[in-house]
């Protein structure tokens, strides 16, 4: 396997979005987990899905003196206990339907049972592909919807360099502390591209194999913005955030977003907030938009007097430029944060307002 893919798998699993490996027997996807778990310092539980019942996910029944109670297997027990750790899936495509079922909340929800595992317990799967696996299926749109699908392939260059000297890792990335203040700032790239194309937020497979994979929905587009914003700060590069977006999505839909970033060549919002007077609209309506947005979002992650007003100052030209409904949106974000209370102690914009009274009065923000 590359570098590349390791280390993809590697912040899917930092930001704690289910990822799974598909690929043929014997190509290292479990000795890679396991080592994965060891060098990010994190407890790992092997579960070999074909060979379990659906109670062994749902919940075995309890009777108690209170009623009828979902019991967790022990293996989720350790997990809670220890607050952190990987939960890894082995062979899920040969389990059969009703433990595919069972999964469901496990894989998502991160729920055994009556049991609600940690937000710092990461899903990994792995599995062969279905004509290579005894008694295999195809995923169920439900579940695979759920993953982020990375291909497993042996690299052989990589595999001569390490057959001599036993299996190592590459070194991984770490997500740095507040990585997450970066994600509505993805979300706002997301939308964007979803605004200019909304065939594309749910498009379901028309095949099987297909509707096994990575596939656009407003579940996996919301995964691709959480895995952007940790690839960005992780410093993954475009080949790793290829990797990501292509198996949360579906590699068309991940090629056209990407392409259409790339053709935007949009101007960082932190430096518009330096510097609003430098603010210039850009021809494309996607492109406004999604500058904008990204002005929007990056204020509400990190709020200062001098950012929100600088937000503001920026949305107020945007109207000065023939953009007030281009900025609509963002204008939304802003006045929802300060009538929620996520924007106490923010000043007023009075001036700033005035080109979006109309709207905000409408949509019952003022």
């Amino acid at each position: 396997m590359k570098a590349t893919t390791v280390k993809a798998v590697a912040v899917a699993i930092e930001a704690r979005v289910p990822v799974l490996l598909w690929g043929e027997p014997g190509t290292g996807k479990t000795a890679t987990v396991e080592a994965l778990a060891a060098k990010l310092g994190l407890p790992l539980e092997v579960i070999i899905a074909s060979i379990r019942e659906p109670s062994d996910f749902s919940g075995l029944p309890v009777l108690r003196d209170d009623g009828v109670h979902l019991e967790p297997p022990v293996w989720a027990k350790r997990l809670a206990e220890a607050g952190k750790g990987i939960l890894f899936l082995d062979e899920i495509s040969t389990a059969p339907p009703a433990v595919q079922a069972a999964l469901l909340r496990v894989v998502l929800d991160r729920v055994v049972g009556e049991l609600e595992l940690p937000k710092d317990v990461a899903v990994v799967a792995a599995a062969n592909p279905p004509e290579m696996a005894a008694g295999g299926w195809d995923l169920t749109p439900p579940m695979a919807n759920r993953f982020v699908h990375i291909d497993w392939t042996v690299d052989v260059q990589t595999w001569l360099d390490r057959a001599g000297s036993g299996f190592r890792l590459p070194d991984v990335p770490r997500l740095p502390s507040g990585w997450e203040d970066g994600i509505p700032q993805a979300l706002s790239l997301v939308r964007a591209f979803i605004q200019r194309r909304p065939e594309l937020l749910q498009k379901f497979p028309k095949n099987a194999e297909a509707a096994g994979r990575g596939w656009p929905s407003a579940r996996s587009w919301t995964a691709a913005a959480r895995l952007l914003a940790a690839a960005k700060a992780a410093g993954l590069g475009e080949e790793g955030e290829g990797i990501l977006l292509s198996g949360a999505v579906g590699p068309g839909a991940a090629l056209e977003f990407l392409r259409w970033r790339k053709d935007l060549d949009l101007p960082d919002p932190e430096d518009l907030l330096r510097d609003p007077e430098s603010f210039r609209l850009p021809v494309r309506g996607d492109a406004a938009f999604a500058v904008l947005s990204s002005v929007a979002a990056a204020v509400l992650s990190k709020l200062t007097k001098e950012r929100w007003m600088a937000a503001w100052d920026i949305m107020a030209k945007a109207a000065e430029q023939g953009a007030a409904d281009v900025a609509a949106a963002a204008v939304r974000s802003l006045a929802e944060a300060f009538r929620e209370g996520r924007a106490k102690g923010m000043p007023v914009p009075s001036k700033q307002l005035q080109p979006f009274l109309p709207l905000l009065k409408e949509a019952g923000l003022m």
